[in-house]
């Protein structure tokens, strides 16, 4: 199974808009987007590229793990985050975590906090901690900042 991460940033006139946009710069824009837990199943490879949807699935359920932040003040950032965790060889058997916040350093460091805690937990060796943070700063309209992890996408019914 292939996990693609994907990352994106948007601004608009409100909330909503800016979160749309950064959903289409991170590919995922015309999905119905079904939120996971953060548990990575045994055998996934996880890849950090943009997305690419493919039109002809439209409107098609998206399973992911996303982390989503806002802004509407000026000089405020729009910090989100994954990380992730993951077992070397072919158990590939993980974890990722959505972490959201004003700057980068402190969304970093609460995907290590969180990821330290986890594992201690869980008594595994997952390796080193991997993530990805989106970031944009708000200049007067609401901006929106998304790290999505893609696992697969299904028809309805």
């Amino acid at each position: 199974m292939r996990i693609v991460v994907s990352r994106g940033t948007g601004e608009g006139p409100t909330p909503l808009a800016a979160f749309d946009a950064a959903l289409l710069a991170a590919g995922v824009e015309n999905y119905n987007l079904i939120r996971l837990s953060s548990v990575v199943p045994p055998g996934a490879r996880i890849q950090r590229t943009p997305f690419v949807s493919d039109p002809d699935e439209y409107g098609r359920r998206l399973f992911v793990v996303m982390a989503e932040q806002r802004a509407t003040t000026r000089g405020e950032g729009a910090y989100a985050g994954l990380g992730w965790v993951q077992e070397s060889g072919e158990a590939g058997r993980g974890l990722f975590v959505e972490c959201e916040g004003v700057t980068h350093a402190d969304v970093q460091d609460d995907i290590v906090a969180t990821l330290d805690s986890m594992t201690a937990s869980r008594g595994r060796d997952y390796g080193p901690v991997e993530s990805e943070i989106a970031g944009i700063e708000c200049s007067g309209r609401p901006v929106a900042a998304v790290v999505i992890a893609v696992y697969k996408s299904e028809p309805w019914g």
